[in-house]
């Protein structure tokens, strides 16, 4: 891919975020929201749903590490070159194998479980796919870039300078455009998820529940002798002492 695309493709796939988010929280803020199905199924959900998030939460940290803290820093605290690989190759294998694993549970559930399955739309199922191509493009651009399948090479000097210049508008989409194939279609595959994510149930990860840290005690109050039928309140006061 050439050198202009990696100019380009970056700033049209953050302005179909910024103005698709937009979009859907004015014209369907009822459907911003993960469409639960927990209600269907729980057993397989309680398993793979909490081993696909903490997966993907290590996954974006190691990748926040990598593409946005430049090289000269890890080094500057005595991290060195081959330490730094060799913890991000085995903590982003196990966080991307869990992903994976986790993911592939919840593809499971959605398909063998019935009222799942007729509750999955085509967004789902294509999201579905875009994301699990961008954990397996992830995994062999780890396995492939950190040397344990074939010759090592430093994304850090090319992919992760191309990252930052995007930030400060200047662009370095020859650095991109020199990275080896699969590091270029595992950014593609992500940034095609990006472009998606507005219109899927991705797009609950822009809700952080703040209110909920300050909101009030839920007060539960008990119905002992009350009868199916009868109104709340409407039994007899029982005198005290």
């Amino acid at each position: 891919m050439g050198e202009m695309f990696w100019n380009v493709a970056p700033y049209v796939t953050l302005a179909i975020v910024a103005v698709g988010s937009w979009w859907r929280y004015r014209y369907d803020k009822f459907g911003w929201t993960t469409r639960s199905s927990q209600l269907y199924e729980s057993r397989l959900l309680r398993i793979a749903s909490p081993m696909f998030h903490f997966g993907i939460l290590v996954v974006v940290a190691g990748h926040f590490i990598g593409l946005v803290i430049p090289e000269s820093w890890t080094q500057a605290v005595g991290l060195s070159d081959h330490a730094y690989h060799l913890q991000a190759v085995i903590l982003g294998s196990i966080a991307g194998l869990a992903t994976l694993l986790g993911i592939a549970l919840l593809i499971y559930r959605r398909r063998t479980t019935g009222p799942v399955f007729l509750a999955t739309t085509a967004n789902d199922k294509t999201m579905y796919v875009v994301l699990l191509a961008a954990i397996v493009a992830g995994l062999c651009a780890t396995a492939l870039g950190s040397g344990v399948v074939g010759e090592a090479y430093n994304y850090r000097e090319t992919v992760s300078v191309w990252f930052r210049s995007i930030w400060v508008l200047q662009p370095r989409g020859d650095l991109m455009a020199e990275a080896p194939m699969y590091y270029q279609v595992h950014v593609v595959i992500g940034l095609l998820l990006f472009c998606l994510w507005p219109f899927t149930r991705l797009v609950h990860v822009f809700s952080v529940p703040i209110a909920y840290l300050f909101r009030p005690y839920i007060v539960y109050r008990s119905r002992d002798g009350v009868r199916p039928g009868d109104l709340v309140g409407a039994q007899p006061h029982r005198r005290g002492w």
